[in-house]
This record gives C-alpha cells, sequence and structure tokens, in this order.
C-alpha cells in the first residue's frame, strides 16, 4: 500500500492511496471537505472566543487525522483534542500523523463512536460527528454526552434521503417526511436540524443553530447545546411542517407537531405535498457569520474567496423566512423566460419587501413577498 503526503491549511499528513472515497475504503482523505474543515476552524475559533475557555474537543470519526489535528494547530484556546476512529488502520495513521506536526494536546482512541461519547459524557466543549452517511446513528449519544454551553458539528451526506429521492430512508433515519421540491436542500436541512432538537429534547436539552450550510454531496450544522427542561420544550416551539403545491408552487409554514394539515392547495385545489415534522426556527445566526467573515482574514485560509462567498450569501439569508423561490422555476411555470436576478431583487426592495439571494441555489431569491407579487414583477420585466 503506498501512502500519499498532503498538505492543507498548516498541517501535512500522510494517508494510505485509495482509487476512490467509499465507505470500503478504511481510511481516507477527501479533498472536496477541505472547505468544510476551513469553515469549522472558523466556527469552532468563534465559538472558544464565545466560551471565553480553552475548549476540548471530540472528533468522533478522525479517519487520517486531518480534522482534528487542524483544530488543534490552527484554532487557538484548545486544551485537547480527541481523535477516535474505530479503524486501527485509521489509528495508526492518525497517531504517526499527530507525530509529524508535533503536537502534544491530540489523544487518538479507537473505538466505536457511540461508547466514545458515553463514556466520556461531559467531557467535552465540542463534539464532531462527520460520518460516511446518515450521523442519526450517534445523535442520541452526543445529546446525552454534551454539557451546557457546548456546541455540535454534524454532518449529513445522505443528501438523496434528505432531500427526498428516496422517502423511506429519511423517515427510518430521521423520523420525518421529506419535501421533494426546488428548494429540497433547505428542507434537508431543517429534517436534520428538527431530528437533533428533538433528540435532545429527551435529554432535557436545546439547541440554537449557530450556522448551517449545504454544499455539493453534504449538509452541516453548528448546533450551540443548552440545558434544562424549558428551555427544550422552548426550542420545541420551532418544530412544524412545510406544505407545498407542486402544480401552483404555493407553499405555506405549520407550526406544530400535531397541526391541522390542509390536504388541498387553498390556491389551485391540487393535492399538497406535506413535509416534516422540521425544524422552522432561523437556521443562520448572524452574529455568528458576521464573526466568521471578520475570522476569515485572521486564518489566511485557501479557500479564501469560496469561504467568504458562502458565508456572506448565509448572513443575506439569515433572518428570511423558509423556503425560497427559484426564478427559473417560476418562469417556467408562467411560459416566460427568465430575468435578471438581481432586478427582480431590487423590485422587491423598492416595494418594501424582505429579499435576499440564497446559497442553496444561484438562480433563487429568499423573500416574505407572496407568490403573487414575484409573478407580477416577473411578467412585467418579461414585457
Amino acid at each position: 500500500m503506498n501512502n500519499k503526503h498532503i498538505k492543507e491549511g498548516l498541517v501535512q499528513i500522510y494517508v494510505p492511496e485509495f482509487d476512490k472515497v467509499s465507505s470500503q475504503a478504511p481510511v481516507f482523505y477527501n479533498p472536496a471537505m477541505e472547505l468544510n474543515r476551513d469553515l469549522s476552524i472558523l466556527a469552532l475559533q468563534q465559538f472558544q472566543i464565545n466560551s471565553d475557555h480553552e475548549i476540548t474537543i471530540c472528533d468522533a470519526f478522525g479517519g487520517s487525522g486531518i480534522r482534528g489535528i487542524r483544530y488543534s494547530k490552527e484554532i487557538s484556546g484548545v486544551f485537547k483534542v480527541l481523535v477516535n476512529d474505530i479503524s486501527p488502520l485509521a489509528v495508526e495513521f492518525g497517531k504517526e500523523n499527530v507525530r509529524l506536526n508535533n503536537l502534544t494536546n491530540i489523544e487518538i482512541s479507537q473505538n466505536d463512536a457511540n461508547l466514545v461519547l458515553r463514556e466520556k459524557r461531559g467531557e467535552f466543549d465540542v463534539v464532531d460527528i462527520d460520518p460516511f452517511g446518515t450521523p442519526s446513528y450517534f445523535v442520541d449519544s452526543v445529546a446525552n454526552s454534551l454539557k451546557a454551553s457546548s456546541l455540535l458539528c454534524i454532518t449529513a451526506t445522505d443528501t438523496s434521503s434528505l432531500c427526498g429521492t428516496y422517502k423511506e430512508p429519511c423517515i427510518r433515519k430521521y423520523n420525518a417526511v421529506p419535501l421533494k421540491s426546488e428548494y429540497c436542500h433547505e428542507n434537508g436541512i431543517r429534517i436534520l436540524a428538527g431530528f437533533v432538537a428533538m433528540t435532545f429534547a429527551k435529554y432535557k436539552k436545546s439547541v440554537v443553530v449557530k450556522f448551517s450550510h449545504s454544499s455539493e454531496h453534504y449538509m452541516r450544522l453548528y448546533l450551540q447545546v443548552e440545558k434544562g427542561a424549558k428551555e427544550a420544550d422552548e426550542s420545541l416551539k420551532n418544530m412544524g411542517f412545510i406544505i407545498n403545491c407542486k402544480k401552483c408552487l404555493y407553499r405555506d409554514i405549520i407550526n406544530g407537531l400535531a397541526p391541522h394539515i390542509p390536504k388541498k392547495c387553498p390556491k389551485c385545489q391540487e393535492k399538497l405535498q406535506v413535509g416534516g415534522p422540521l425544524w422552522l426556527g432561523e437556521v443562520q445566526c448572524a452574529d455568528f457569520i458576521k464573526n466568521m467573515i471578520s475570522l476569515t482574514k485572521e486564518k489566511s485560509l485557501n479557500k479564501e474567496k469560496q469561504i467568504l462567498k458562502l458565508l456572506n450569501r448565509c448572513l443575506e439569508e439569515s433572518k428570511m423566512p423558509p423556503t425560497f423561490y427559484d426564478l427559473h422555476v417560476v418562469c417556467k411555470k408562467l411560459k416566460i423566460s427568465a430575468p435578471p436576478l438581481l432586478d427582480v431583487l431590487n423590485l422587491l426592495k423598492e416595494e418594501g419587501f424582505l429579499v435576499s439571494r440564497t446559497h442553496y441555489q444561484p438562480t433563487a431569491i429568499k423573500t416574505n413577498a407572496p407568490l403573487e407579487k414575484i409573478e407580477a414583477i416577473l411578467t412585467n420585466l418579461h414585457s
């Protein structure tokens, strides 16, 4: 087996070479996840600054150790990092890569992620769950493990389930019905956030989403965790459903876990799609993201341009309501060509509506304007 030398951020590592990234590869380095790791460094650094004390981090799926090693070397105020993996080969490479980077505050462990989290309950300020596939099998253990004022970083790569391509696996893994629509990636983020919130509530813990994004083949959330039954009850008020009409593009949100949900679209009487239960609260925290943007220059990250574009988009949409309108989809319904997106944004702003672009889709807008207003503007711009 040949080893490959890699440099990323301020660290260097060796990894075994495989033909492709897969669940069969016991250790892997995925260059496509460098952006994910860069953003994680910014989010964890901001969390550490807000915490105002040294933090202990658990990277529950350490692989080659790249993520945990970067956390140790590139985030100030880190007391200790536990890098865990169930694979003996991963542990072997993890130990070698820690030595290669001359780090003394990293512990390598070989164990099942669920066992590590339960055995070391209350020891971590940050837990990072970045498995190959669904994170759903590990959320109970994280909920049991994390203490008050901690941070959960969680990745899901099973986007086909969360986005509604395969309905049954989403129901089975996340206890929610997905919604196959033009805004399915946002729905996926909200399903994952809702699943985490519901699971944590069992342990009298609440969550607040500080930052989230859907990029390429995965979804990623950063959630602040607090303790208390009252806070947990309050957080569940963010749960609800989204109803959607595929024919006329009408959609609405319905709060609550057992609400009355209409079966037919009030606009065209077509049968409605229903997605949920899912998180209807904010999935971006403006202050947290602004601070991440400020930190970007300090960290000298390779993906700086890409990072700033994504963070600024997420900041733009932070105060917008759930779902978005893809202007190309709306124009297809109207049988007209799509005008420049900025023209639509400016006209909606002139009429006093909240409106922004969104990181989920370059041809889409988030707004509190009704669909009829958007259609009227699109029609006027076309004529």
